[in-house]
């Protein structure tokens, strides 16, 4: 399956926000956004998945595998939503419900998606609680949110994006608010997740260095617009645009290379 972006505009209460972005993620690609807040990296992802805001307005194309869905009813995307395209957001302190065991929340995903009882959902829970490797999966999936370390909730987040078995999966920042040594943890895992799928990615991120180690190819958006599209290795070595020439200066990740994973990154 493929996706396809073709003149994507978003308006908000009247400002244009993303302005004619165009790109394209076939099957098994690693595709990375990247710019400066305000952007409109994350508003780009949010279209895709008709999360807009209320006052934005989206216009253009999005097909995926050839099905145009933007502008699909609810109903219609949410059965696109966790089913084929998958999406973990950048805080999951917010995205998480503060009430509810996280092995609920995973279970949950699986039970709208796939139907299946309750027990089943629970011990699917904590299997992808194993496969996201948090520590002591059967008593981890009964605590709380705030039970949790920062980069134990984004791997509740990914456990939740991942249950259902999507086919594309949307990461916007996920590791922005991490430290850099967690911030690596989550990356190789979900480089390695998404390589043992074969699923196709969308990286959001701000860091050139972060998108060197998860994704391909980027794409650099300034004010909505798409400044420079190349291989993350010519962006990283001769930038052509000011934007990108900016965002390597100011990359501060540390560059850093997961043990076996050279042959899944590239």
């Amino acid at each position: 399956m493929s996706l396809q972006v073709r003149d994507l505009v978003v308006d908000i209460d009247g400002q244009r926000v993303v302005d004619g972005v165009s790109f394209d993620v076939p099957e098994g690609a690693r595709l990375g956004l990247i710019g400066e807040s305000g952007s409109g990296k994350s508003l780009t992802a949010l279209a895709i998945l008709g999360l807009l805001p209320d006052g934005a307005t989206a216009s253009g194309s999005v097909r995926w595998d050839g099905r145009e869905i933007l502008g699909l009813s609810e109903r219609e995307l949410a059965g696109l939503r966790g089913d084929e395209l998958g999406i973990v957001f950048q805080e999951p302190q917010t995205s998480l419900n503060p009430i509810r065991t996280v092995g609920r929340q995973i279970a949950e995903s699986v039970r709208i998606h796939h139907r299946v009882d309750r027990a089943t959902a629970r011990a699917r829970a904590v299997e992808e609680a194993r496969r996201v490797q948090l520590p002591d999966p059967e008593n981890l999936v009964r605590r709380y949110p705030h039970q949790l370390s920062g980069g134990q909730r984004q791997r509740v987040a990914i456990a939740i994006a991942l249950a259902a078995g999507p086919r594309l999966l949307i990461a916007d920042e996920p590791t922005t608010a991490l430290d850099v040594t967690i911030q690596a943890e989550i990356l190789d895992l979900l480089s390695g997740l998404v390589a043992d799928a074969g699923m196709s990615l969308v990286f959001i991120t701000h860091d050139l260095a972060v998108l060197s180690q998860i994704a391909t190819h980027g794409i650099v958006l300034e004010h909505g617009r798409v400044v420079e599209s190349a291989p993350v290795a010519q962006l990283l070595t001769a930038p052509r645009s000011i934007v990108t020439q900016g965002l390597l200066r100011d990359a501060t990740a540390t560059l850093w290379r997961p043990e076996g994973r050279e042959g899944r990154q590239r």
